[in-house]
């Protein structure tokens, strides 16, 4: 377990001076304590839209254990989860938002630990239906009241938001007539933009708002130029990698990444799959539009996925820019039924999940250790950044966090735990 002094994920790790108190302000000099890490402080996540159903008590039988043991899984891994907002979905009645059922799936999440994004907040595919009755004025008050409301009524569960998805293609968007596009294409990218930032901002200050896109061409990063030129509050970038027709391969992810660090922003890998079956043909531009009877995950593709997967997570993780990691698909049958999930469609591990597992939970994993306080009642703790409890002779006496920027705390220890 000493493999995480590794020079790679140095960014990815404190050391704390922590001096131990009781509560009449005495030290706790020569004690032997343990130090447990039980969170990371990066965000690894996780869509979970199967959450609403099973916080709601919509399943039963089968499928409701089924669903329960797939999340007992799910929360070994992830502390960071994505929440469906579709507008299409979340609102297909103007005026009748399913806010009751995504905020109960909210709690509940939260109760396991978990910090929560919702996504997203406007975008042209799966938006309200009805905005194609309304004038391209309308719509954008909709759309910013839409907004307010939903970030208004979530703030203190949901403060982390792909507030637009997919700018760069909104308004050449031609597949179906949408109200967003015809939006988009009256009012510019960078317009609409700042009044979906502005509105968000607004309705929470403290929320980390991102722009989303799988475009990761230099149009991209003329959109994300103009828009702080024009002084958006981007918080996050935001790149998908849908990784269907074959991994992207080490050096065009450091390519990537090295392009968008120039913004001096932080970096979420936002929708991470890569596939343990057929790979999608190369000639495919838009992945929705490869549409199969079946697309079942094989042995072979199994093992590739896990060493694609470790590879990716390990140049994403080394990255100092990268903040968040979030994969997409958890079991298989999910986005485009791909076989791209860490869990087969009965529930079953497959390699990848197992990877995972060791690097977030072995590799990058403080674990525990034991000291000895001083004289003084200090003790000097190093590990990966995130949180931590201290015990004394098998107790919870305490907890704190590691975090890059505070390098000392006096931590007073629960009644009777230092006696």
């Amino acid at each position: 377990m000493e493999n995480y002094f590794n020079d790679r994920y140095k960014h990815r790790m404190g050391e704390k001076a922590i001096t131990l108190q009781k509560a009449d302000g005495t030290k706790l000099a020569n004690t032997e304590i343990t130090v447990k890490q039980t969170k990371h402080h990066f965000l690894f996540g996780c869509a979970a839209f199967d959450s609403i159903p099973l916080a709601n008590n919509e399943l039963d039988g089968e499928k409701k254990e089924l669903t329960e043991e797939i999340f007992n899984k799910f929360f070994r891994l992830f502390n960071f989860v994505t929440l469906p907002f579709y507008w299409a979905r979340f609102e297909p009645v103007q005026g009748k938002p399913d806010t009751q059922r995504v905020r109960k799936a909210a709690e509940w999440l939260i109760s396991k630990g978990c910090k929560l994004k919702g996504h997203p907040l406007c975008w042209h595919t799966l938006t309200a239906p009805w905005l194609l009755d309304l004038k391209s004025n309308e719509i954008l008050q909709m759309q910013v009241n839409r907004i307010r409301r939903d970030v208004a009524n979530f703030t203190g569960l949901v403060d982390t938001w792909d507030v637009i998805n997919e700018v760069v293609i909104m308004p050449a968007f031609d597949k179906y007539d949408n109200g967003i596009t015809r939006l988009c294409k009256d009012l510019g990218r960078i317009r609409l933009v700042r009044e979906v930032f502005q509105a968000a901002k607004r309705a929470n200050p403290n929320a980390v708002l991102l722009i989303n896109d799988f475009e990761t061409s230099e149009s991209y990063e003329i959109l994300i130029e103009g828009c702080l030129e024009a002084g958006i509050p981007i918080d996050a970038i935001g790149i998908q990698s849908h990784m269907h027709q074959g991994y992207w391969g080490v050096e065009k992810t450091l390519e990537i990444l090295e392009r968008f660090s120039r913004f001096k922003l932080p970096v979420h890998f936002t929708e991470n799959t890569i596939v343990s079956g057929q790979l999608m043909p190369p000639e495919i531009v838009d992945l929705n539009d490869y549409v199969v009877d079946s697309w079942p995950t094989t042995a072979d593709g199994e093992e590739r996925q896990a060493k694609e997967l470790v590879l990716h997570y390990k140049t994403l993780f080394a990255h100092p820019s990268v903040e968040s990691i979030t994969y997409w698909n958890f079991t298989d049958g999910g986005w485009l039924n791909a076989p791209a999930g860490l869990l087969r469609g009965d529930g079953t591990v497959k390699p990848s999940y197992e990877e995972i597992d060791k690097l977030i939970n072995n590799e990058w994993w403080t674990g525990e250790k034991t000291y000895v306080t001083d004289e003084a009642g200090s003790f000097t703790v190093s590990g990966f950044l995130g949180d931590y409890e201290i015990y004394i002779r098998g107790n919870l006496a305490g907890s704190f966090q590691l975090l890059s920027d505070n390098r000392q705390e006096t931590v007073t220890i629960k009644s009777g735990r230092g006696n």
